[in-house]
């Protein structure tokens, strides 16, 4: 049985950090794409950024480029997103997500198994 659980989303004042996780269970973690994803009130689900099985290569939106990072450790099958200078606008529910099959990129993070992780960026 796949099983993502996200942690470590909070309140945040603006230009903050925090780091998420995502532990996973049942299925080869070290061969599927993961993403994580994101939905601010009001609007769609948007991919913000994910990993290369094959060699761990990050790929992210342009507006996060420079404040996050991805990682993962694939001893404890788990998916990190460090999120640094924390803005407003980064406000949403996260979600980490896996890809549809092993080693194969078909860019489907629409695909939610998990209850997500509430990031909170105010003053």
């Amino acid at each position: 049985q796949v099983q993502l659980v996200e942690s470590g989303g909070g309140l945040v004042q603006p230009g903050g950090s925090l780091t998420l996780s995502c532990a996973t269970s049942g299925f080869s973690f070290s061969a599927y794409w993961m993403f994580w994803v994101r939905q601010a009130p009001g609007k769609g689900l948007e991919w913000v950024a994910y990993i290369n099985p094959a060699d761990d290569s990050p790929y992210l939106r342009d507006y996060v480029k420079g404040r996050f990072t991805i990682s993962r450790d694939t001893a404890k099958d788990t998916l990190y997103l460090q999120m640094d200078n924390l803005k407003s606008e980064d406000t949403a529910v996260y979600y980490c997500t896996k890809d549809d099959r092993p080693r194969v990129y078909s860019g489907n993070y629409r695909s939610i198994l998990s209850r997500g992780t509430q990031v909170t960026v105010s003053s």
